[in-house]
């Protein structure tokens, strides 16, 4: 999951210790958040950053679920196309797990072999905000974070 730090940080997850997900608005994204289940861990990363990269852990408390942005005029993700008696968009709710010890760039995420075939290197999907993971790269990522 991937947010910009100016926006919501890891550090503003470890402080709230809970969240919901929103402002989602991109419908591939959307479904893969869908498909999360409560447990779920998450990589949390900082796109738009300088350098970008995973900064934690984060869990899933609360699955998917109408994102109330979408109905709030004056909320910037609001969709004027979005009925709340069909929801078009969605959120789930995720809880700090960790904080890396050793923040992991893009860069080092590019070159590190056994993360080959990452969707978020491969330029498939670099800009979706929710991107599945497999359970190897997960744990590379969290190897490689120290955490």
């Amino acid at each position: 999951m991937k947010s910009e730090p100016e926006s919501y940080s890891i550090a503003d997850l470890k402080k709230e210790k809970r969240t919901g997900w929103s402002g989602v608005r991109n419908y591939q994204a959307r479904n893969f958040m869908q498909s999360m289940a409560v447990g779920d861990l998450v990589i949390f990363y900082h796109s738009n950053a300088a350098p970008p990269g995973a900064a934690g852990v984060a869990k899933v408390v609360k699955t998917a679920y109408p994102d109330p942005t979408a109905f709030d005029a004056k909320d910037h993700h609001f969709d004027p196309k979005s009925n709340p008696e069909k929801p078009t968009w969605h959120q789930v709710d995720v809880a700090h797990v960790a904080t890396f010890k050793e923040f992991v760039p893009l860069d080092a995420l590019k070159e590190d072999k056994k993360l080959s075939g990452l969707l978020l290197t491969s330029g498939k999907a670099m800009q979706l905000s929710v991107q599945p993971l497999s359970k190897p790269h997960f744990d590379r990522i969290v190897a490689l974070g120290k955490s």
